[in-house]
């Protein structure tokens, strides 16, 4: 018998996948209120690690001040999050 029918099935990789290098909001609260972060702030405070990948702001915790936040994708709860709190989400393009 082929290997190929040997060997068993396993799942799916979709290679057309996006990877983002995610950061929550709860991390944002070591940061000034008013200020404006980007993804040059984030990697310069060691939230954001790999270069070269798009960055997703995730709604997981709560903020405190109101922050301008330059990122490349957000998820809807995190930007509520951000506006409740006084700030704003500016999307960037991939």
């Amino acid at each position: 018998m082929p290997l190929q029918r040997r060997l068993p099935k396993r799942g799916f990789t979709n290679i057309f996948k996006k990877q983002y290098a995610l950061v929550n909001v709860s991390s944002l609260g070591r940061f000034e209120a008013g200020s404006v972060i980007d993804v040059e702030v984030l990697r310069a405070a060691g939230l954001v690690r790999k270069k070269g990948l798009p960055v997703k702001l995730l709604a997981d915790g709560e903020v405190e001040v109101g922050l301008t936040v330059k990122v490349q994708a957000a998820s809807n709860q995190a930007v509520e999050k951000i506006a409740k709190a006084g700030g704003r989400v500016e999307l960037l393009t991939l």
